[in-house]
C-alpha cells in the first residue's frame, strides 16, 4: 500500500505515482527557503573562517586531522529564513555526510539519535 494517508493504491514499495507528484508539487524550491545569493554569501564567509568539520566527532581531532568542510548547517534547523538564519552563532561548517546525518537527525519524523 501507499503510505501516503488515505490513499488505498497498492505499491511495489514507496508511494505511488500520483502522491510522488503531489509531495514534489507541494514542496519548496530552495530559493523559497532562503537559499539564495544573500545564503550564499554567507555560507563563503562561513567556510573561508571555518575550513573543517566543526561535528562533535571532529572537534575531537587535531586541527590538522580534522576534514574539510562542504556544508554550513543551521544549529536551530530552520534555515536561513529563521531569525538566526544569517548569525554566525547559529552556524556549523560540516563534512557531506556529517551534515546529511544532522539534518536527518533534525527532521520531523527523522533518525533517532541512537541512529549513529
Amino acid at each position: 500500500m501507499c503510505p501516503t494517508p488515505g490513499c488505498p493504491e497498492l505499491t511495489p514499495g514507496g508511494r505511488c505515482g500520483g502522491c510522488q507528484a503531489k509531495a514534489a508539487q507541494d514542496r519548496p524550491t530552495a530559493r523559497q527557503k532562503g537559499y539564495n545569493r544573500r545564503w550564499e554569501r554567507t555560507r563563503t564567509a562561513y567556510l573561508h573562517e571555518h575550513p573543517y568539520c566543526e561535528c562533535d566527532q571532529c572537534a575531537a581531532l587535531p586541527v590538522l586531522l580534522r576534514p574539510l568542510a562542504e556544508h554550513v548547517h543551521h544549529k536551530d534547523g530552520l534555515g536561513p529564513l529563521g531569525p538566526r538564519g544569517h548569525d554566525w552563532d547559529n552556524l556549523q561548517a560540516l563534512t557531506h555526510s556529517h551534515h546529511s546525518r544532522e539534518t536527518a537527525h533534525d527532521q520531523p519524523g527523522g533518525w533517532h539519535a541512537d541512529h549513529y
